[in-house]
Parts: structure tokens; C-alpha cells; sequence
């Protein structure tokens, strides 16, 4: 959408402020603007739209016209709204573009709305001599755009008793006037929540065949890597829950949004990981959130559970996706070599609160930029099993590779279990126990919609 075509004022109040810009004589220009030519009552009070607060500008129009037929003791003439030379009528079609802006959505739910027009470029040029015809200042006033823009808004929220929004509205309308088309854009929506993942080798999102591209076959042939699937792995945490949210808000695709992921396989257990589910152009919007929850974690059959699932602001994506967060994980560790209890308790120490140097692991080299990256362990603990064989809990920072942390990677990690215990150390499973936000949590009241029931943030706040 161009700057021309940008929605302004669709819906609010009507122009007018306590600001003036230069104007003469009202009744003097008024004479003036009417002497250009027919006009309608909407085109000969906009120039005047900053005055008189709380006016339309028909109303702006109309008086004028009555005080300058009184001032001359002339016969009043009404505005020549289909044969006006500016706006070429089109304040006389509002209702219609309203009534089709309602139309081309009527099988959706929404309560939120926006409306831009496209004018054409003669109107505007229009307008524009409107006022230098009659001497004034061609900036005067409230464009035609703005005023078309606020006019149909309000009959469209008349029309299907919604509401106005100029951030981020469930539908947008574009009225191109000259084309005489009324384009409608559906808004996606969007469900919060947490996961679990209680079976290794999932993964949390899609993942191709890299072989065939996705395809499924290598020319004539099904691919011998996937089996002809299109996929690595069958199945994933977006597969196994986003086709449910969208099926159910009957919308056309749907995306996954998750708060970093952990490794295919690795168990997300505890607390879950936060994500969101986007779902473009749903025509359902209002969720029974339990309901839902439910059917997610039959249609997961065990692989997968949700919970805390209910509807949220886009804003939530950035925020699944930004805040800074920090992890707990357990990780049984196997030794190459016998370690006692006393080495493992000083190794532990040592890495307990430290900062931690990590070059870009071998295992991601191929997806990730080559940096060291600098990341806190927060806390650390360990229990020793057998002589080869420990329990590792960690706290750390998010993006604090663990696997990592423990082997060392050939010396990429400094420091490490592995380096401090002078052995080698190998992650055999690893589960991921919570996924917080560092400073606050993620579930914030501000970002979540109609939610009465648990729309308080978790810590209380």
C-alpha cells in the first residue's frame, strides 16, 4: 500500500481542531469556492475542516452555503453532490462502499477494522485546484482521501457493529474508487502457549529432505533418504499441533513460532517451551482454548502435549522470539574414563556461575555463523552414578549449548566438563526441564486477548 492509498482517520471523529490555519473571510471564501464551479456540501467544507471542532464537512458545506444565500438574500441552492467537479459524486457512494466492504468479509469473524482508499489522481488534483481556484492555500484544510477514508470507516463500523483500528485490525479494506474495487485483507491470528515434547527425534518444526528438496523423489524415482515422505522426519511439533489450530480457526496456512528449540533429540518436559501459532486468514477467531488444548493432545497422540493455549496479539511472535530467556536441562553424561566423586564436585565448582566461550559447535556449523559466542552457567550440579556415569543439571542462559558444555568440542568450548575433568564426556540424553524469561515471564496480561480467566501474568505481576 503507498502512501496515497495509507488509511487515515477511518472511522474516528470527525475533522475539525482548535488549531487555524490562515483563512480569510469565511463567507468570502466560501463565495469564492462555489464560484469554481458545482460543488458538493463534502468539497466545499473541507477547506475549513480545521475549524468549528466537532462538525462534519457536509455540515461545514451545508452551513456555508445557507449563511452565504442569507448574507446575500440570495436563494438557497442545495450541494450538487452527484455533479460535483471535485469529488465526481463519490460521497454519494459511501454507503455502498461500506455495504461491500462488508460484504467481501461476511464470512469471516473479526471486531476490529481499518479502511483505505485509493483515489483517483484527477480528484485529487481536484481538490487541490479546488482551493487555488478560490485563492486559498492549496495545503488548507482535510484532503479528500482523509475525509473518504473516514466516511466509509464509520459506515462500515455502523454497518457490521465493529470497531476501528489503526494498529493492527482484523481486516483492512482498501477502496479503490477509480477501479471501483473494494479489496478486503484478512489479518492472521494468533495462539499462545507452552509444549512438551515426550518423544526424541521429533523435531519442532518441518524439516525437508535435503536430498530431494522436499520433493519426495530424485527424478522418476521415490528419494531413497526420506522414502519418498519430502521429510527428514516424519513428524514434528508444528505437524503434530498447528494443523489443528488452523483446521479449527478454518484458516488457509499456518505458522510456528517457538521460544529458541531444542535438539531433535531432546525431551522439552517440566514447564514446556512458549510458541505461538500464527494462522493466516482465519474466519474464526473466537477459540474455546480448552477445547482446543485437547484436541491438540489427541490428535498428538502422546508425542506431544500443550497447555496454556489462548489467543494473543501479534506482538507475541517478537516476544516468543526475543525476550531473553534462560533454560534448565538434565543430561546423563558417559565418561571415557573413571572419575571419582571429589574430581567431579571440583569440576562442577568450577564451571558453577562461570562464563562460558563457545566457537560455533561442529554439529551446527553448517546453519550457524562461525563466532564465539560468550554465554553464563548460571548454575550447575552434578551426580555421580558409577564411575562413568553422571547426572548433569544445568541453568544457563539461553543459547548456551549443552552438549557442548559438557564434551568441550574438541576445545571450541572453554571451559568444559570434559577439559576440567581431563576426559572425554559424551551427552547420552538430554532433556530440557523449563524455558523462562530472564527478567520477566513470558506470559505478560498485555499480550493476550479476551482472556479473563488467565490473562494475570504467572509470577503474579
Amino acid at each position: 500500500m503507498t502512501d496515497s492509498d495509507a488509511p487515515a482517520d477511518a472511522g474516528g471523529d470527525d475533522a475539525g481542531s482548535s488549531g487555524e490555519s490562515a483563512v480569510p473571510d469565511v463567507l468570502d471564501a466560501a463565495r469564492a469556492l462555489l464560484a469554481t464551479g458545482p460543488l458538493c456540501d463534502h468539497c466545499l467544507g473541507r477547506p475549513f475542516a480545521e475549524r468549528s471542532f466537532g462538525l462534519g464537512n457536509h455540515e461545514r458545506g451545508r452551513g456555508l452555503r445557507i449563511a452565504v444565500a442569507l448574507d446575500d438574500n440570495s436563494d438557497y441552492e442545495g450541494g450538487a453532490a452527484g455533479d460535483c467537479w471535485v469529488c465526481e459524486g463519490v460521497f454519494e457512494r459511501v454507503d455502498e462502499f461500506a455495504e461491500r466492504a462488508a460484504d467481501a468479509v461476511a464470512d469471516y469473524e473479526y471486531a476490529t477494522y481499518q479502511v483505505g482508499t485509493r483515489v483517483p489522481p484527477l480528484a485529487e488534483e481536484n481538490d487541490r485546484l479546488l482551493r487555488e481556484d478560490a485563492g486559498l492555500d492549496p495545503e488548507i484544510g482535510e484532503p479528500l482521501r482523509k475525509e473518504l477514508n473516514r466516511e466509509v470507516g464509520k459506515r462500515v463500523g455502523q454497518v457490521t457493529d465493529t470497531e476501528v483500528d489503526f494498529e493492527r485490525p482484523h481486516v483492512q479494506f482498501l477502496l479503490d474508487v477509480d477501479a471501483d474495487r473494494v479489496e478486503a485483507t484478512v489479518n492472521s491470528a494468533h495462539v499462545y502457549g507452552r509444549y512438551r515434547k515426550l518423544e526424541r527425534d521429533i523435531p519442532q518444526t518441518e524439516w525437508p529432505c535435503s536430498d530431494c528438496r522436499g520433493s519426495g523423489r530424485q527424478g522418476r524415482e521415490p528419494c531413497d533418504t526420506c522414502d519418498g515422505s519430502g521429510y527428514l522426519y516424519p513428524e514434528s511439533v508444528e505437524q503434530l499441533t498447528a494443523p489443528v489450530v488452523e483446521d479449527v480457526m478454518e484458516g488457509v496456512d499456518s505458522t510456528f513460532h517457538g521460544a529458541g528449540r531444542e535438539d531433535v533429540d531432546a525431551l522439552m518436559l517440566g514447564t514446556g517451551r512458549p510458541f505461538v501459532i500464527e494462522v493466516d486468514e482465519p474466519r474464526r477467531r473466537d477459540i474455546d482454548a480448552d477445547r482446543l488444548e485437547s484436541d491438540i493432545n489427541a490428535f498428538a497422540d502422546g508425542k506431544v502435549e500443550v497447555e496454556g493455549l489462548r489467543r494473543c496479539t501479534h506482538d507475541m511472535v517478537e516476544r516468543v522470539k526475543e525476550l531473553d530467556a534462560t533454560k534448565r536441562y538434565h543430561a546423563a553424561v558417559e565418561f571415557g574414563a573413571d572419575v571419582t566423586a571429589e574430581e567431579l564436585a571440583d569440576a562442577v565448582d568450577e564451571l558453577d556461575g562461570a562464563t562460558i566461550e563457545q566457537y560455533t559447535p561442529n554439529r551446527v556449523d553448517h546453519r550457524r555463523a562461525a563466532k564465539t559466542r560468550t554465554r553464563v552457567a548460571h548454575d550447575v550440579t552434578g551426580e555421580l552414578e558409577d564411575a562413568r556415569h553422571v547426572a548433569v543439571e544445568v541453568h544457563g542462559a539461553g543459547g548456551l549449548y549443552i552438549k557442548e558444555l559438557i564434551s568441550g568440542d574438541e576445545g571450541r568450548t572453554e571451559p568444559s566438563l570434559a577439559g576440567l575433568l581431563g576426559v572425554d564426556a559424551e551427552v547420552t540424553t538430554l532433556d530440557v526441564l523449563a524455558v523462562e524469561g530472564r527478567d520477566e515471564q513470558f506470559e505478560h496480561s498485555g499480550f493476550f486477548l479476551d482472556d479473563e480467566d488467565r490473562d494475570t501474568d504467572v509470577d503474579g505481576e
